[in-house]
């Protein structure tokens, strides 16, 4: 039975740290996006 919890215990860490890892990744690439905007804004052809 502790195996099995274990298993269960490691699993749900596993998915955890991949949603945090794509949460982090989400983040910054819609920050990133943003700078470009706010970049290509400010040095646009007026």
């Amino acid at each position: 039975m502790t195996e099995k919890t274990h298993d269960n215990e490691s699993w749900k860490e596993r998915g955890v740290m991949l949603r945090v890892f794509v949460y982090v990744f989400a983040t910054h690439a819609f920050a990133g996006f943003v700078w470009i905007l706010f970049y290509v804004g400010q040095n646009a052809q007026k």
